[in-house]
C-alpha cells in the first residue's frame, strides 16, 4: 500500500502531520479560565499543546471552561490530542486554567 507519510530507513511510514497554515493559538492561563478566542478549523482533528506552567485544560464548545477538576496537563510537555472527526464530532475550543503561577498554553492545529 502506498503512503504520502515520511518513511524510516527501514521503509515504515511515520505517523506525520503538519502544522496547518493559520493554524497558531495562545491562550495566556490565569486563575480564571480562558479559552482560544478563534474556533479550530472544522477540517483539524489534531492539535498538539505546549504550556510553560501546569494546567487543567477542558475541550468543547466557544462556551467551555476548565476547572481544577478536569485533566492535567504538565509544564513543558508537547503533546499531540485528537481533537475529533467523523462520528466523535469535533471540539472547536480549549480552555485552560493554571494550577498555581500564570503562564501561556500555545495550541498548534495539524492536518
Amino acid at each position: 500500500m502506498s503512503t504520502l507519510l515520511p518513511l524510516d530507513s527501514d521503509n515504515n511510514p511515520i505517523p506525520a502531520l503538519r502544522l496547518k497554515d493559520s493554524g497558531a493559538h495562545s491562550i495566556s492561563a490565569g486563575a480564571t479560565s480562558a479559552r482560544n478566542t478563534t474556533a479550530f478549523d472544522a477540517e483539524t482533528v489534531v492539535v498538539s499543546l505546549y504550556a510553560d506552567v501546569p494546567v487543567y485544560v477542558n475541550f468543547g464548545d466557544s462556551a467551555v471552561t476548565a476547572a481544577t477538576t478536569d485533566h492535567y496537563f504538565p509544564a513543558g510537555v508537547y503533546y499531540d490530542i485528537a481533537i475529533g472527526g467523523g462520528r466523535t464530532g469535533h471540539n472547536t475550543h480549549i480552555a485552560v486554567l493554571r494550577t498555581a503561577t500564570d503562564g501561556t498554553v500555545y495550541i498548534s492545529e495539524k492536518e
